[in-house]
């Protein structure tokens, strides 16, 4: 790893930490630290799941409990089963909490406002896209990408969304009958695999491959969910999986595609994919592709990778 860039992004990290007021246990000068200001934050008035709030935040499960029963002393939420499912933990804000996070929000509306107050339009200008490169780059990098199995919830979710987007976006709809096959047993481990993405410990977005012994392996099942889009997610798991193929002996990589995909298709070009004839009768496919992977070097690197 490149040592100036860490040293750039520890330099940014103490910087945000200090501007934010992250080093003062009293945040916005309230009588709690920034994690529990937070924590009130993303409660909200609907009230959250414990195991939603731990994901969404990334939160050790001990260190969200110490928080929650923090804010429970003071008065501010309640932590209570949940109706019909006693196994899962409800938090709500009380009455007291409700009214500290509308001060927290005015606080942290006054804070924001600090930040620009002292620059020049331009410069608020440039400081606020900046900060939303860096949450969109940050986003990414918080992005989960695991091989999953396709009778899993979250992989049968994917694969829902993406049967339904292309029934929405074909002129003539999509019948998954119709189309040609990639099912469970074509999608496991020797035949295949599918790879799930997650953020947050959502789905957000799957790719998939089958491979085909020394013949061609295929990509299969592209899909980013439309939250996600923006964040290079679909390249990234088309990378992971050309590496997985490689790394099973794939040399040559297909994939067909419909006209109405434009951004996939842009995509598949822009990663090296080149158009060819049809190799295959896949009814929904205007567009086939092909790209050669580099051999030894792919190979090297995914096992490098896993």
């Amino acid at each position: 790893m490149d040592e100036v860039k860490i040293a750039r992004v520890r330099r940014f990290n103490r910087t945000v930490a200090e501007r934010l007021g992250a080093l003062n246990d009293q945040f916005l000068g309230r009588d709690r630290p920034i994690g529990e200001a937070r924590l009130l934050w993303e409660i909200g008035e609907e009230g959250q799941d414990v195991r939603a709030l731990r994901a969404r935040l990334d939160l050790d499960s001990g260190y969200l409990s110490r928080l929650l029963r923090s804010l429970e002393a003071a008065g501010l939420v309640t932590v209570d089963p949940k109706p019909g499912d006693k196994r899962v933990r409800t938090v709500r804000l009380t009455r007291a909490g409700s009214a500290e996070r509308a001060v927290l929000d005015e606080r942290s509306d006054e804070l924001a406002a600090s930040f620009l107050a002292p620059l020049t339009r331009d410069q608020g200008e440039r400081l606020v896209g900046a900060m939303s490169e860096v949450e969109r780059l940050l986003t990414a990098a918080i992005v989960e990408v695991a091989p999953t199995g396709p009778a899993n919830p979250v992989a049968q979710h994917c694969l829902r969304a993406y049967f339904t987007e292309l029934g929405r976006r074909f002129d003539t709809g999509f019948d998954p009958a119709r189309s040609l096959p990639a099912d469970a047993t074509e999608l496991t481990l020797p035949a295949g695999l599918l790879l799930v993405a997650r953020l947050h410990g959502e789905p957000v977005g799957c790719g998939a491959v089958k491979f085909h012994g020394g013949e061609p392996a295929e990509i299969k099942r592209m899909w980013v969910a439309e939250e996600a889009r923006g964040l290079g997610l679909g390249r990234r798991i088309l990378q992971e999986l050309e590496d997985r193929a490689a790394a099973h002996g794939a040399r040559v990589l297909r994939l067909e595609t419909n006209d109405a995909l434009k951004e996939a298709i842009g995509m598949y070009r822009s990663a090296g994919y080149d158009e060819v004839e049809p190799f295959n009768d896949e009814p929904y496919a205007h567009h086939w592709f092909e790209k050669r992977l580099p051999g030894r070097l792919a190979a090297d690197r995914a096992a490098a990778a896993h």
